[in-house]
């Protein structure tokens, strides 16, 4: 027998069975009961009023009508089929719109017939209308089937609707679960914490998550549920690292050696000041004989590349390899050909190891790493497959990690020779907001590098439409008469894209249209080319054989020209901020004026605006990422959902809720202070909720 009924299956439910068990299951993640009152709702609507016709305005919320149907009209055939509804109050008149489920509602519907009609009001060619509203009977004895003051909405599917699991389903499955259970929910954090922190039970916030007795009750119950989430999350975190920093497992790298000082002392510029702090932390964990877990965060153009190379000479001058790996083959052969002037003082041997090394060419490349007379090897995913072996790998740096999943990451981290890990550096030229790098690099020690080179000059950045366009033109040949060139930038949001690919080559057509041979050159660089071509046209352009590079984003990270002193990117309002800042950053490189051209289509929503508009206002990237997370939300983030977040959260959200995880981060920080392996009987409830599973964050220090 089931000692808690927390653990019971959600198909044994009342109203569940197996088949809606199995929608949950699959759409919504949930087994148990206890999964179920573990799903909160995203918003709550006021059900408790009925509101006229004539007071409803457009733009506001959700309201609700009580009105009679008039007259109801179906039009159109098939899948363009409408069914379009008058209704009357006392007030006025409204239309209704719906476009699914028309036999059924149109059925129902019968003229002379009053219903509540619940949704959101728009504007239509100048008459207020609601589309899709929630239909109910009127309430009888006057509204007492509304006395609920909130009513919690939840995330839902059109798999789950279609399976008869709605709105109202899920409040009753909802009520029916906290009747069963609550009475054996266990609370989570220990009495001292609720009382310090002045957090409500536990029992209390979850009954009031689903039904709040009153916008006060909610209120306690979701900061209540938000602190506990982001302070387990960050106590798992810390405590990794705590461990982790007290354990001797790491390669000590006492000195910094002859090829380091040769490199450092050949430079044709003076370091900033940033990136010599930043050599110094690095240097400082290489030799403290703890394992390095370091994050290196620097805007565009900050000089990470030139951190990367002298942090891989302190492990050879310490007898060990060092590997680089980038997210493409792009970026890859050019930090290769970079890398290599930095090294021709050190006589160091430097190879490129990528997807289209050639068999002979990858022979002599793995021998060197094997013996050890391949010091830094430079790649792709090619570093981690099987038949690269290292002699002693003691640091590996990884560039644009976001765009790597966590088990490659962890395959190249088990490449390590002795049975010290080697020491990790993680780079991101994609500045991640405070709350998002405390969460996805809670365990990691960061570095920031928050100065750019002297010299560079900030990019003036302009909003233009398709009306400007043949200025745009005009301004594109006046820069290519005085020596510069151009990217023009297309979106590709996904490589499968008919349409997108289409666009990019009508780009490219009308290009070629408007600046023709002899006087142009025109190079096209896309995803679906052979990794031939696109080095062909990529190296034309570098070369300052072609003036103009029509792309997709294959350009975002690290392509580096110089002599490229406008950036256009084409239909701007499809880029979040913090890929439109990467894209921006290709250019400004050299030391001649720089200029982005974000081109918008002739549609673009009020969001999309204020978002390009911004990139005008500044060029600061953590600005950018801050108000890119508020505006799109943690998952939309550039590269969030391929790394993922260590847990799953439920209720806190990254981007609004940066106070509590301050809050929840330097409580967690003292609970650890005081009790670092959480086994004082106090702490006893904490040690439990660490235990399951949905905190067994993998070490990320072995995978980042």
């Amino acid at each position: 027998m089931l000692r808690n009924k927390l653990d019971t299956e959600v198909q044994f439910l009342p109203g569940v069975g197996p088949k809606r068990a199995s929608l949950l299951r699959t759409e919504l993640e949930i087994t148990t009961v206890g999964d179920l009152l573990h799903t909160y709702p995203f918003r709550y609507i006021d059900r408790s009023s009925i509101q006229y016709i004539s007071d409803i305005r457009s733009g506001s919320a959700y309201v609700q009508i009580l009105a009679q149907v008039v007259s109801a009209e179906l039009t159109g055939k098939g899948a363009k089929q409408r069914l379009s509804v008058l209704v009357r109050d006392a007030s006025g008149e409204m239309e209704l719109v719906f476009f699914k489920g028309i036999k059924y509602t149109y059925d129902r519907l019968k003229p002379g017939s009053t219903f509540l009609f619940f949704g959101r009001p728009s504007v239509y060619n100048g008459k207020m209308n609601m589309v899709h509203p929630e239909i109910d009977n009127p309430p009888t004895l006057g509204a007492q089937n509304f006395s609920g003051v909130l009513t919690g909405v939840y995330n839902s599917t059109d798999k789950l609707r279609s399976g008869g699991v709605t709105g109202k389903v899920m409040n009753k499955l909802m009520a029916e679960a906290i009747n069963l259970a609550i009475g054996d929910v266990q609370e989570t954090l220990p009495e001292y914490i609720l009382r310090e922190k002045g957090l409500v039970p536990l029992k209390f916030a979850l009954r009031n998550i689903h039904f709040p007795s009153d916008q006060a009750a909610l209120s306690k119950a979701q900061y209540r549920l938000k602190w506990e989430e982001l302070f387990l999350l960050q106590l798992s975190l810390l405590k990794q690292k705590y461990i982790r920093s007290r354990a001797e497992n790491g390669i000590p790298m006492p000195i910094v050696g002859p090829a380091f000082h040769a490199c450092y002392n050949a430079l044709p510029y003076e370091l900033t000041g940033a990136q010599k702090r930043v050599i110094k932390e690095i240097q400082a964990d290489m030799k403290s004989g703890h394992q390095m877990n370091r994050l290196l965060q620097g805007d565009v153009g900050s000089g990470k590349t030139m951190v990367a190379v002298l942090s891989a000479l302190i492990a050879i001058g310490n007898g060990y390899q060092a590997c680089i790996m980038a997210p493409t083959e792009v970026l890859a052969q050019q930090h290769y050909a970079n890398i290599k002037k930095y090294l021709a003082p050190t006589g160091v041997r430097c190879e490129l190891l990528i997807g289209s090394t050639t068999k002979a060419e990858r022979r002599p490349i793995h021998e060197g790493l094997e013996d050890g007379s391949v010091g830094i090897i430079i790649g792709t995913h090619a570093l981690i497959e099987d038949d690269v072996v290292f002699k002693n790998l003691g640091l590996a740096i990884i560039d644009e990690q976001h765009r790597f999943g966590v088990e490659q990451r962890s395959k190249l981290w088990s490449k390590g020779a002795t049975d010290a890990p080697p020491h990790v550096l993680v780079m991101t030229a994609t500045p991640i907001p405070r709350t998002l790098a405390m969460t996805l690099y809670g365990d990691l020690d960061v570095s920031v590098i928050d100065e750019m080179p002297p010299g560079r000059k900030p990019i003036q950045t302009m909003l233009i439409g398709e009306g400007k366009r043949p200025a745009m033109y005009n301004f594109i040949r006046k820069e290519i008469a005085a020596g510069r060139q151009v990217f023009i930038v297309y979106p590709l949001i996904f490589e499968s894209e008919k349409l997108d690919y289409q666009n990019l080559e009508a780009g490219y057509e009308e290009i070629v249209r408007r600046f023709p041979m002899p006087d142009y050159k025109v190079a096209i660089v896309h995803g679906q080319q052979t990794s031939e071509v696109k080095k062909f046209n990529m190296d034309a352009f570098v070369a300052g054989r072609a003036n103009i590079l029509v792309s997709t984003t294959v350009i975002e990270v690290g392509v580096d020209v110089p002599n490229a002193s406008i950036m256009v990117i084409e239909n701007a309002e499809r880029f979040g901020l913090a890929q439109l800042h990467q894209l921006r950053g290709r250019v400004g490189r050299g030391s001649e004026k720089s200029y982005c051209v974000l081109m918008h289509g002739l549609k673009v929503s009020k969001e999309s605006r204020k978002r390009l508009e911004l990139m005008c206002a500044t060029e600061n990237g953590f600005d950018l990422a801050e108000e890119d997370m508020k505006m799109r939300g943690p998952g939309d983030l550039e590269g969030t959902q391929q790394s993922g977040l260590p847990i799953s959260l439920n209720i806190a959200s990254l981007a609004h809720d940066g106070q509590i995880m301050s809050d929840a981060r330097s409580y967690a920080e003292h609970v650890l202070a005081g009790d670092p392996s959480l086994s004082d009987p106090v702490n006893a409830p904490l040690a439990a909720e660490l235990r399951k599973d949905k905190y067994s964050v993998k070490d990320y220090s072995k995978i980042s």
